[in-house]
């Protein structure tokens, strides 16, 4: 179990990193449709998300709530095509995953030497 026991240390220095630096609570479905915002090539919209997440329109329309609440991502009507929302990225989007990549590296840094002793 020494490899789990690894990644189970990371993912809790990456939880406990955010904590304490203030990082948004976000469920596990918000971070899934922000990071396919964010890792994947635009443009993004609410039915093709829903599609490649496995998600209902409704349950993806949710998480862009919360996400749009916290200035991580815009949306607004696909001028070709009114029946679709588009899912923009935003600069504080970019910026919450950048400081969550930083944590992810200092985790990794971290359990790492961990593993050293």
């Amino acid at each position: 179990m020494g490899q789990d026991q690894s990644a189970l240390r990371l993912l809790r220095h990456v939880l406990v990193a955010g904590m304490a630096a203030g990082a948004p609570d976000l469920s596990n479905r918000q971070m899934a449709v922000l990071l396919s915002i964010y890792t994947e090539e635009p443009p993004h919209t609410v039915r093709g998300l829903a599609a490649r997440l496995g998600l209902t329109k409704p349950v993806i329309t949710r998480a862009l709530d919360r996400l749009q609440a916290l200035g991580f991502v815009k949306r607004k009507r696909d001028p070709d095509d009114g029946r679709n929302v588009l899912v923009q990225r935003t600069v504080a989007g970019a910026v919450h995953l950048s400081e969550l990549a930083e944590r992810v590296a200092a985790g990794e840094a971290e359990v790492a030497g961990n593993g050293r002793r």
